[in-house]
């Protein structure tokens, strides 16, 4: 009997630890394979806010139909490092327009996350390369989507998932961002991941 208790015993915890490494390596897909663009409004003030959307829609209006023609992040990333200074001329000349006097920096970088709900899907927490847009003092709400793959126009389930497929996502992976019942369990394991990816990142280790 306490043999066949060993042996349960073992054959859980085999089982455990390969749920979790499946987990892990679906959240270091995630990390790998997303650039998210944020944007930082200069304070919280209706007009600043406003302002901000501005700057978004001149960005995403820019970068929707580019960013589908490449075919992994790193080259999705090149692109956008070559072209860092003409979206940060983008973002400028939008405040300019709108009389706004604040100057927008544009840096592409490592960032802390932390868990985003959009229309038709969620990401965990956890460290994403970062189309970052600072606005002023950068002191204001933030904006977030994805701009590596597409995913900042896909207004639709189907329309987040076509994109996902076409990114290399598999329906496991897609169907825990999409809320699916079957993976709320893996979703909640992927944010806590990501919430201790946040922790380590921010105390520098």
């Amino acid at each position: 009997m306490k043999k066949f208790a060993k042996f349960v015993s073992t054959l859980l915890l085999v089982v455990v630890a390969f749920y979790l490494g499946s987990v892990s390596s679906d959240k270091r897909l995630l990390s790998e394979n997303l650039i998210r663009l944020h944007v930082v409004a200069d304070s919280n003030s209706a007009e600043d806010q406003a302002i901000k959307l501005q700057v978004r829609d001149a960005i995403t209006a820019k970068l929707e139909t580019v960013m589908e023609d490449f075919p992994d992040l790193e080259t999705a990333k090149a692109y956008l490092q070559a072209h860092l200074p003409e979206l940060e001329k983008i973002a400028n000349d939008t405040l300019a327009a709108a009389g706004n006097s604040c100057q927008a920096v544009v840096t592409l970088a490592k960032e802390a996350f932390p868990t985003r709900e959009y229309d038709t899907f969620t990401l965990p927490a956890g460290i994403y390369e970062s189309l970052r847009v600072t606005i002023g003092s950068g002191e204001g709400k933030n904006w977030w989507c994805v701009v590596f793959p597409s995913l900042c126009a896909s207004a639709t389930t189907e329309g987040f998932e076509d994109t996902a497929v076409s990114a290399g996502f598999s329906d496991r992976v897609t169907g825990t961002l999409t809320g699916k019942q079957e993976y709320c369990v893996r979703f909640f394991l992927l944010d806590c991941f990501g919430w201790v990816e946040n922790w380590i990142y921010g105390k520098g280790f």
